[in-house]
């Protein structure tokens, strides 16, 4: 990995925070896959990183508590037979999930009254109902 991971203008991860795990895939690719570390894992210490601005840092580790392991963030990638080809799938989809979890959440709702024109359409609609209701009922003969 060089240089940086950005994840938005302002926040990017330096490489030298970034680690990197190479072991052996599993799955097809012939002959080099017993021999070749082509398996990648992507760690980065969320919660200690110097990089990270407190309020994103805040928000990360509130949305991503689940996966994160004494503070620190673990992606794989495997699904290719090169490990270069694994290690920027791996930076790509840490990129991707710390993005995910510093953005910020859509806007509240501000709660509006509904329109005289809805009120009425929605009143003659129960009217309506109201009446086909009545035509059903027995005269008591």
């Amino acid at each position: 990995m060089d240089g940086q991971l950005r994840v938005t203008a302002r926040f990017r991860v330096p490489a030298a925070e970034l680690r990197e795990r190479f072991s052996r895939a599993g799955g097809p690719g012939g002959q080099g896959v017993n021999t070749t570390d082509s398996r990648v894992e992507l760690s980065f210490d969320l919660a200690r990183s110097p990089s990270v601005p407190e309020d994103l840092r805040e928000r990360a580790l509130r949305r991503l508590e689940g996966r994160l392991v004494d503070g620190v963030v673990t992606v794989v990638a495997s699904e290719h037979r090169a490990q270069l080809r694994n290690r920027q799938a791996a930076a790509e989809r840490l990129r991707e999930l710390l993005a995910e979890a510093v953005a910020p959440g859509p806007a509240r709702r501000r709660p509006t009254r509904p329109t005289k024109g809805s009120q009425r359409r929605r009143l003659d609609a129960k009217r309506q109902r109201g009446d086909v209701k009545k035509l059903r009922r027995s005269t008591g003969d």
